[in-house]
């Protein structure tokens, strides 16, 4: 490495590459200089067409208007997602974002609604603003509810990850970026320290840079090819190493969630957008053959297709480390879990701003190399193991595929959370995590996982004013939603695209 980081050079377009290179040229302005190569010749895989809520930081940290942004990637919002038949055929569930009820001092709410004794599991989302916004298809933003303290709306995104990635280039482009076009036919090491050296282009131009960002997508031209980083694979969890993904013809009502539907080897998913709706299906290729998973998509499509379908094939899993060498990975080279829970562009995201507090500094790269590899890991563990919930407290019955998730032995990590939560309705949940405990908890009930009973703390209320409390919630919360726009005349009158 140099005394010190002067140029960045990013191998790969696609969400990630003109992400990092946006947040970059943003936030260290003309003292790094950035160059991204792409190829017109390789097509990006163009994962991400929906976001969780922390895309909104993102995106305001590049100065970019919420309505601008749906405009240009011909967005809707988001406000959570619905589990069909993933408990049991016709059952369904939502993980909505924000947040439920209303805490109680030191009092998570899910306790005191555990107090309540419910009938069902399905009682808890009568307490949550997104959700009801969702199903009622309606949308407005509300930092609170009307008249109280109670946290409004929390949302995110469904949007075209190929747009998003053209809004980003030219952000990026205005703020200096230097855009190379080409293929790259070798990637050259320093024999004695193994850095990469250079990257020899197809027409023999070399590029150096002092730091290198690979987003080449599942390839990993560095970080796996050049730099050869071992692969942890997670198959023995995530048995979906498989999608397909077809546009259709847009439909109304815009759903303002997205939809998540469990078949017998996997799930399909729906995204509605302005100007199309995206749909695919993920499936493992040990219980589903290509043919017999198209012909599903077929049948669980609503509208006419508008495109041909495209095959994608992938390894549950991460690289051992993300940083190695001068070389940081970011994207689908650094891993991939699955579509599940829409965590692709959150990763490139974390990994991004995890670079800017952790930039390399040469007098102690090693602390700052091995610290980014430790939160790394870390989040990609956590994530991983919310993913795995889902398949594992599964209830089908007579598919071998959901079998095998039910009876599977799962880490460690997440053994304890579930037997927690069981038995006490406590979540370990550390506060720089991704998910909440708020949505640990939505997937756990909607999974069929009930707490044996409730924190002592709950019983600071009797049984009369803690019936009073959820009635009155529920009462704000179905008040709100009934003020409410639909979504898709908030979309026309705020931020429709120009084909609308």
């Amino acid at each position: 490495m140099t005394s010190e980081i002067k140029h960045l050079v990013i191998v790969g377009g696609g969400s990630a590459g003109w992400m990092a290179a946006a947040m970059l040229s943003r936030m260290m302005g003309p003292q790094l200089e950035i160059t991204l190569i792409e190829s017109d010749q390789i097509a990006t895989v163009g994962v991400g067409e929906a976001s969780i809520p922390p895309l909104q930081l993102f995106n305001r940290a590049l100065g970019i208007n919420e309505h601008d942004f749906l405009r240009a990637t011909q967005g809707t919002y988001k406000l959570g997602i619905e589990f069909e038949h993933w408990l049991k055929q016709d059952q369904a569930y939502m993980h909505a974002f924000g947040t439920q009820g209303k805490d109680l001092a030191l009092t998570p709410f899910r306790h005191l609604w555990l107090k309540s004794k419910p009938e069902s599991a399905s009682d808890y989302w009568r307490y949550s603003l997104n959700y009801q916004a969702a199903k009622a298809n309606r949308f407005q933003p509300l930092a609170h509810l009307p008249g109280t303290d109670l946290p409004g709306i929390n949302h995110a995104y469904h949007f075209d990850a190929g747009l998003y990635g053209k809004l980003l280039a030219h952000y990026s482009q205005q703020n200096g970026v230097n855009r190379k076009e080409g293929k790259i036919t070798r990637v050259l090491l320093d024999g004695d320290s193994g850095d990469i050296d250079c990257l020899e282009l197809e027409n023999g131009e070399r590029i150096r840079g002092d730091l290198y960002l690979d987003c080449s997508g599942f390839h990993g031209l560095l970080i796996k090819q050049a730099l050869n980083v071992e692969y942890l694979d997670y198959r023995q969890w995530l048995l979906c190493d498989r999608a397909i993904a077809m546009p259709t013809m847009a439909t109304r009502p815009r759903r303002p969630y997205t939809r998540a539907s469990a078949h017998k080897a996997g799930w399909c998913w729906q995204i509605p957008l302005q100007h199309r709706t995206g749909n695919g299906i993920v499936y493992s290729s040990q219980y589903m053959s290509d043919d017999e998973a198209l012909s599903l998509l077929e049948k669980h499509i609503d509208g006419a297709p508008i495109g041909e379908p495209r095959k994608i094939q992938f390894i549950p899993g991460r690289v051992a480390k993300q940083w190695h060498k001068n070389c940081v990975s970011l994207g689908l080279s650094s891993g991939f879990l699955e579509p599940l829970e829409s965590t692709s562009l959150h990763l490139i995201q974390s990994g991004i701003i995890r670079l800017l507090k952790l930039f390399p500094n040469p007098l102690n790269m090693d602390a700052l190399r091995d610290e980014y590899n430790r939160q790394s890991a870390e989040e990609f563990e956590q994530i991983r193991d919310f993913i795995i919930l889902h398949y594992k407290l599964n209830q089908r019955d007579n598919d071998e595929f959901w079998q095998h998730c039910r009876e599977m032995s799962v880490p460690d990590t997440l053994t304890a959370k579930m037997a927690l939560f069981s038995a006490t309705g406590v979540i370990d949940c550390p506060q720089e995590s991704l998910f909440s405990e708020n949505a640990w908890t939505q997937v756990m009930l909607g999974q069929g996982l009930m707490p044996a009973s409730a924190h002592p703390l709950a019983s600071a209320l009797t049984t009369e004013q803690t019936t009073e409390l959820l009635r009155n919630l529920n009462r704000i919360i179905t008040k709100t939603t009934d003020a409410m726009a639909s979504h898709d005349d908030y979309l026309k009158q705020h931020c429709a695209a120009q084909s609308e």
